[in-house]
């Protein structure tokens, strides 16, 4: 009787210090993404929105199965090492990253956490992948374009709204990764429609002003702005400028037309995020990046700021109108 009540006594506390089904939910670990940026998350905050309700929609609650992390460099390029380094040190489940420079940190600091990059031009320029069907390693993700054709294109887009342009321009970041071959393919345009092409490099914000004024000088009709995370960053400024100095320009992106901008012509940087969040989901259900093709746009959306082309004294071709994905009146 005494063993049996001893052992009674026993069971009774097991039953007791052991967790609930709950509390063992609470207590397992929650897959974490870091979203690791150059710049702290300021006015771009919808295209996290945008990723974020795509993974609710494939059935991943914040705070209860996902957690989403924000870290950034402060706007220093040169921390990205330190702050990658510290990053990988946390172990997260998947970083996630929109910068060709970011994305490279990332590989250089590690070969097994998953990368998922979205909105990067010329990732096989750029040293990230070396095959887009298969990438193999840890990294995968969405391309904004995986070829620079698209700036071959954007020049004939801008060429077509001032035909009678001799001389375009084209600003762009030398620093940024894979970027040499769309300013290559920009040159070919320009050849090909006999328009003589003034590239301007800019590498700080503090450039952008010698850089119109260079455009100025040259008597150029037309500037075409290279996509970028530098240019992206720095769009409202760029537009300010194109204004000032009442010259057409074309950007990579609608968000430059939406700060005042002419007219854009490139994917929807909402897409990608969303399509981002379907690498992700697959990750963290099991799949290995490397065994995940990168994913090339299909739809690429043009976009003309009437109200710009007014105060720019500029009519634009009624056929270009029709072609529009959306006029801004």
């Amino acid at each position: 009787m005494i063993v049996r009540a001893a052992l009674t006594v026993v069971l009774v506390l097991g039953l007791l210090a052991a967790p609930s089904s709950a509390e063992a939910q609470q207590a397992a670990r929650i897959p974490r993404v870091v979203y690791l940026s150059v710049n702290p998350w300021t006015a771009n905050l919808y295209l996290l929105d945008a990723f974020r309700e795509q993974l609710r929609q494939l059935g991943h609650a914040e705070g209860e199965t996902v957690l989403i992390e924000l870290r950034h460099a402060d706007g220093k390029p040169g921390q990205l090492p330190r702050v990658t380094a510290e990053l990988v040190r946390s172990k997260p489940d998947v970083i996630l990253a929109s910068n060709p420079r970011v994305v490279l940190a990332a590989i250089h600091a590690t070969t097994t956490i998953p990368i998922v990059f979205t909105a990067i031009i010329n990732p096989l320029g750029a040293g990230i992948v070396a095959n887009l069907a298969r990438p193999a390693g840890n990294v995968t993700g969405v391309s904004w374009d995986p070829t620079p054709d698209l700036a071959g294109k954007q020049l004939e887009l801008l060429r077509e709204t001032v035909p009678r342009a001799s001389r375009l321009a084209l600003l762009w970041n030398p620093d940024t990764p894979g970027s040499i071959a769309f300013v290559e393919r920009a040159r070919a345009a320009a050849q090909a429609l006999g328009v003589a092409l003034q590239s301007l490099e800019v590498r700080t914000p503090a450039e952008f002003q010698g850089a119109f004024g260079a455009m100025a000088n040259e008597r150029a009709g037309g500037a075409l702005v290279l996509g970028s995370a530098f240019a992206y960053v720095h769009r409202d400024q760029i537009a300010r400028l194109a204004a000032q100095h009442r010259l057409p320009a074309i950007y990579g992106n609608r968000d430059s037309v939406d700060g005042g901008g002419l007219m854009s012509y490139g994917p929807s940087l909402v897409d990608q995020h969303r399509r981002a969040a379907y690498y992700v989901d697959k990750i963290l259900k099991g799949a290995k990046p490397g065994d995940l093709p990168v994913e090339q746009p299909t739809k690429f959306e043009l976009v003309i700021n009437l109200k710009t082309a007014k105060a720019l004294g500029l009519t634009i071709p009624p056929p270009l109108l029709l072609r529009a994905d959306q006029v801004m009146e």
